[in-house]
């Protein structure tokens, strides 16, 4: 009561009346002001991060200002990194492991799934795709984004390993695209002979991440494995695996690749090939669209990889696709840059723009880019072959060991027998030790 007594003294008197409109103006700006502040920041876009490599980063900048206007609430913000897709790895682990990390959004290449995954690092994607808008999708880009039956990373571009042959020189010796590796080596040999070619076959030797992805499709070809997801299971010192490799050295022991193969990268087999010096190329997609633009344009063809009669043909998966980072404040706003890139018309025209493989079935005999790319159908073939490189979290260190134990083996320095049992023991102690900690 004292305190109404009390206000009705303060309105009465004559500073009140004199002052008063001024103090409850006052005090109405000094309650308003905090909602205001409230209303306007709820108004202000919400900004998604994402690194992306710079080539790509630069080709995304038209998506990037249209995903903006459609979404008026989402400012989409597209991050350069390097060029080196290992370099952007780092620069994603390192950001993560300090904490509070600046993306919501993660544009990783498909093997960095299950080391991400399984780190933590990446938000399960199952409850906002279903199975069926999940099955437009190529099955082997969808498996290359699950980890342990979880769902982390949407496939936005494809890639798988095939083999390019010289349609031209196969026609007039009277042969066929081989199937086998034996007849891959007999044909090759033939046309050395016949002065069609210096060499047979060019794939990937080079001690990196490429001679890990030729492989697992040389193993498939030759019914054996590297690493069982499920078992932690190690093959690489079974018989065929073996026999894998010995397969390789054998190539260059008998003159159908050069003994530089062990050097080479992808950039350096495709331009051999373009240049008219193999009949035989293993690669990845991009070179089709190069290879149709230079002097043996018309002259080749694709099929998938060639295999034992007992093996299967293999196919790498490669590819990349987004995911959303597990410590965002924004996982929702993150999901619709994904329905964003991953849907049908972004796919084509990313793939018409830009010669990049989508991910969705329904495009390879879409009449634009068949018209545009010829071997969308074909390829097709391929992609329904991918193998996946073991998807578990040490795989960056289980491919090291390999390449190193590889590379000895395709160069001579070891066996292969030798150098198979000694990537297999140490992958086992590799695994061992992981699942002790």
């Amino acid at each position: 009561m004292t305190l109404k007594t009390d206000l009705k003294q303060l309105l009465s008197t004559r500073w009140f009346r004199k002052k008063g409109k001024s103090v409850i103006s006052f005090v109405i700006a000094m309650v308003s002001i905090p909602l205001l502040i409230v209303v306007v920041q709820s108004q202000q876009p919400v900004t998604i991060n994402v690194l992306v490599w710079a080539l790509e980063s630069a080709q995304m900048e038209d998506y990037v200002e249209d995903f903006n206007q459609q979404h008026p609430d989402i400012e989409l913000n597209i991050i350069e990194g390097p060029n080196e897709t290992d370099q952007v790895e780092d620069l994603y682990t390192s950001a993560f492991l300090l904490g509070d990390s600046p993306y919501d959004l993660v544009y990783m290449d498909i093997i960095w799934t299950p080391k991400f995954a399984a780190a933590g690092w990446l938000k399960d994607l199952s409850d906002y795709v279903s199975q069926q808008e999940l099955d437009q999708f190529l099955e082997g880009d969808v498996q290359g984004g699950m980890y342990q039956g979880n769902l982390y990373r949407m496939p936005f571009r494809t890639d798988a390993g095939m083999l390019y042959y010289r349609t031209d020189w196969l026609e007039q010796a009277g042969y066929e695209p081989p199937d086998t590796f034996s007849e891959l080596i007999e044909i090759s040999q033939s046309l050395q002979e016949q002065d069609y070619t210096d060499w047979g076959y060019l794939w990937q030797g080079k001690q990196y991440e490429g001679l890990s992805a030729m492989f697992v499709e040389i193993l498939e070809g030759f019914d054996a494995f590297w690493v069982d997801p499920e078992t932690l299971e190690v093959g690489l010192d079974e018989p065929n695996a073996i026999a894998a490799a010995r397969f390789l050295r054998n190539t260059i022991v008998q003159g159908v690749s050069p003994p530089g193969v062990t050097t080479y990268e992808e950039g350096a087999t495709r331009r051999m090939f373009q240049n008219g010096e193999a009949a035989f190329l293993r690669n990845w997609p991009y070179v089709y669209k190069s290879a149709s633009d230079s002097e043996i344009a018309g002259k080749f063809d694709i099929k998938p990889m060639v295999h034992t009669p007992q093996g299967n043909s293999g196919a790498c998966q490669g590819g990349w696709g987004f995911g959303i980072a597990s410590d965002t404040q924004h996982p929702d706003k993150a999901w619709q840059v994904i329905e964003y890139f991953t849907q049908r018309d972004i796919q084509k025209e990313h793939a018409l723009q830009h010669g990049y493989v989508p991910t969705r079935k329904d495009l390879f005999d879409d009449p634009d880019l068949v018209e545009k790319y010829e071997y969308l159908p074909d390829l097709l073939e391929v992609l329904e072959n991918a193998v996946l490189r073991p998807p578990i979290a040490q795989y960056a260190q289980a491919s090291d060991i390999l390449q190193r134990h590889l590379s000895a083996a395709i160069s001579g320095t070891v066996t292969p027998e030798k150098a198979m049992n000694r990537a297999a023991r140490e992958t086992r102690s590799l695994l061992e030790r992981s699942k002790n900690n």
